[in-house]
């Protein structure tokens, strides 16, 4: 029950005095005399016991499938999934073995990744539109993490390689992998990155803790891609050129990148500079005209596709890798290896890694669902999308994969082409089946250079964000900053830095916002019981003797002390100094007496009245009796609030200003009530203590209606 001063005698409608009377509201009482054994019990009998339908429910709910394919529409449906799957596979080819070049893995397994991820989110996703399978920012933070441990095993960088001088002995290798060559070690490397990354997806669907995906912002998740994006960029700039190069390790990746290329750009190769010329000058071009005119084409045109076929009959035909020395695809190939075990004595050295690719894939793949979700009028399970993209690292991570999530531009294609449901990704893992049954092998000739022409192109989106950046600044400044830093410091430091940087700096800008809130003056609006800034509105009127403020931020430990200096630069006077002031002028008095130095009149009347305070106002002299306090947008407080408003009561109070709260949220009066900050104090009276305010008017009608125990003071 919240009380005020007479909540004991029956309220009479229609009474004068009931104007001045604060509202009275009885509090639902919460329950008491539950254990935490008792909370425990009935939650393990909540979440674990099985009747027939909880089981049916848990089962439809982990196989989304299992609930859609029933209800098909088959006539309206199927014609836009299967071009939508048609399309989108087509796509995903030479996609799939451009971006194996990026993770430092064979074409093959660029395909199998493709397929597995298709057909297990189809089974176990809840987003009708997404398309999972490989997606550049992931396939850069695989590769980074293959080529250490390839360095780390022994084995020489591919530049040092020549032909099929790829199986180097290992002294002292103890993978468990016998007879493993630079390329199978890779693999496995990969596949336990994604093995790891797909046990922590699932245990964090396991843990309810999908909500995860809130703290990674949109300018933050842009700003990691697009510095990503300029490091792929870099590291694809040596196949365009032909040059063989390592790639460097640690940080400051692209500045080590560039100043190997720069080194060698005397031994540019001159047939692949020239194929990635012409490559380049018709993807582009192609490209834009695909957006451009992409309302009006039912689907996209693959050029893609077209530039890979040409550009392998061209290099087959005119022996550029024999005569030229180019850099080819090789031996791709057909039907699947044999499953392997993840190499789990590699898994302590990975697992950092492997965390941060977890956390990058799921909020790319969650944040994607949401969107599409919103766009077409469907929820996504935040929890069920974890496990989807979790199985779809698991699982395929037994058959040579790397890592997946959902892909942007894919998705893009896929829902402009008439996509309704995930049927169209089987029908896109069947045109990979087709390609890795029969026709991989056609692509041995294919130049790694048209591959790196590929994946650069495909690096338009990202980087046309940095001709959004005044855009960003005019719209919010803090937004742009965190892009800007977690972009630089992914591209010029180290891409998982990055991510770490940019959750750091979104936390620390939150944090700094409550920083610097500072307190409002209020006044009141002259036809209207409301009340609002008197620095933001005209025409806002004050009262004589009360004074109204609002604090727009938790009150916590952070900032609690900016809390009372705003308070009191606000109100025009510090209750601290000011008795700091008083016991010097009563200190120097007593001296004075004891020297027997006469007294002046203008000491006398101090000393008749020591509690006289002077206020500096922007307005005419006044007499403020009490400070209102609007805590309608303090969400919170910790121990450190609580205390600092019984600071700034007490120190008010001994100076004759009395402070009280208006419009307190549930929240904070439960914690002001366990904080003791009603309880009676040093001549305070405990009932005048226990009044709560639900309005501000209610409060300004209380304070006007009584007499000011300690008498008037001039401010």
């Amino acid at each position: 029950m919240l009380h005020g001063e007479d909540s004991c005698t029956a309220v009479e409608d229609g009474g004068e005095e009931d104007q001045h009377r604060p509202l009275i509201l009885e509090r639902i009482e919460k329950e008491t005399g539950r254990t935490w054994r008792t909370v425990l019990s009935q939650r393990l009998r909540k979440h674990c016991s099985c009747t027939p339908e909880k089981a049916k429910s848990r089962i439809l709910s982990f196989f989304p499938v299992l609930q859609w394919l029933p209800r098909y529409k088959l006539r309206d449906w199927i014609l836009g999934d299967v071009m939508s799957g048609v399309i989108v596979g087509i796509l995903l080819v030479p996609q799939s073995i451009a971006y194996s070049l990026l993770a430092n893995q064979d074409p093959i397994y660029g395909l199998y990744t493709s397929f597995f991820a298709s057909i297990i989110y189809a089974l176990l996703g809840t987003s009708r539109h997404i398309s999972v399978g490989i997606f550049g920012v992931l396939c850069l933070l695989i590769g980074q993490v293959v080529d250490r441990e390839l360095a780390l095993a022994g084995y020489l960088p591919e530049s040092s390689l020549s032909g099929n001088d790829s199986s180097v002995p290992l002294a002292g290798n103890d993978s468990g992998v016998v007879g493993c060559d630079r390329s199978c070690y890779a693999i496995a490397v990969g596949a336990t990155v994604t093995f790891t990354a797909g046990i922590y997806q699932v245990l964090m669907g396991l843990l309810q803790v999908g909500f995860v995906s809130v703290y990674l912002s949109d300018s933050l998740l842009s700003g990691f891609a697009t510095g990503a994006s300029l490091t792929i960029l870099t590291s694809q700039i040596k196949y365009l050129l032909g040059l063989k190069i390592p790639r460097p390790q640690g940080w400051f990746t692209l500045f080590k990148t560039w100043y190997g290329l720069l080194s060698n750009l005397g031994n540019t190769n001159v047939c692949d500079l020239i194929t990635s010329l012409v490559c380049l000058a018709v993807l582009i071009p192609t490209k834009e005209l695909n957006d451009r005119f992409k309302s009006k084409l039912k689907a996209p045109i693959p050029f893609e596709l077209f530039v890979v076929i040409i550009a392998t009959l061209a290099s087959h035909f005119g022996h550029f890798n024999t005569e030229y020395g180019s850099g080819v695809a090789g031996a791709i190939p057909t039907g699947f290896l044999p499953p392997q075990m993840p190499m789990w004595s590699l898994i302590p050295n990975v697992a950092v890694d492997a965390f941060s690719i977890a956390i990058v894939g799921f909020a790319i793949t969650i944040s994607l669902s949401e969107m599409f979700a919103k766009k077409h009028g469907y929820t996504v399970d935040a929890n069920q999308e974890m496990y989807a993209i979790g199985f779809c690292n698991i699982l395929p991570s037994f058959f040579h994969c790397f890592t997946t999530s959902a892909a942007l531009t894919k998705t893009l294609v896929k829902e402009s082409t008439g996509c309704q449901t995930q049927l169209s990704g089987l029908i896109s893992a069947l045109l990979l089946l087709l390609v890795l049954l029969v026709i991989a092998p056609l692509f041995y000739s294919l130049q790694k250079c048209v591959l790196a022409a590929i994946i650069v192109v495909n690096l338009r989106g990202a980087l046309r964000k940095f001709t959004d950046i005044p855009c960003m600044w005019h719209a919010n400044r803090i937004d742009a900053f965190i892009w800007l830093i977690t972009m630089a410091t992914s591209a010029l430091v180290n891409t998982e830095m990055g991510l770490l940087v940019g959750v750091l700096v979104s936390a620390f800008c939150v944090l700094g916002r409550t920083q610097r809130v500072q307190v409002l003056k209020l006044g009141r609006a002259m036809t209207r019981e409301h009340y609002e800034d008197l620095a933001s509105y005209k025409g806002l009127q004050t009262h004589p003797d009360v004074a109204i403020f609002r604090y727009e931020a938790p009150i916590y430990y952070a900032n609690q002390s900016l809390f009372k200096k705003s308070l009191y630069r606000c109100v025009g006077l510090d209750p601290v100094k000011e008795k700091s002031r008083r016991v010097k002028f009563q200190n120097s008095k007593l001296q004075e007496e004891a020297a027997g130095v006469p007294t002046s009149k203008t000491d006398e009347k101090e000393a008749e009245a020591p509690a006289a305070v002077t206020l500096m106002m922007d307005t005419a002299s006044r007499y403020l009796r009490r400070i209102v306090i609007d805590c309608s947008a303090v969400l919170f407080l910790d121990t450190a609030g609580v205390n600092a408003l019984k600071e700034v009561r007490k120190d008010y109070g001994e100076l004759g200003v009395a402070v009280e709260l208006a419009q307190c949220k549930t929240s904070v009066l439960d914690t002001l009530e366990r904080g003791g900050y009603y309880c009676n104090q040093k001549g305070g009276d405990a009932g005048e203590n226990r009044t709560i305010f639900f309005t501000i008017e209610d409060a300004v009608r209380h304070v006007e209606s009584r007499s000011t125990p300690n008498g008037d003071y001039k401010s």
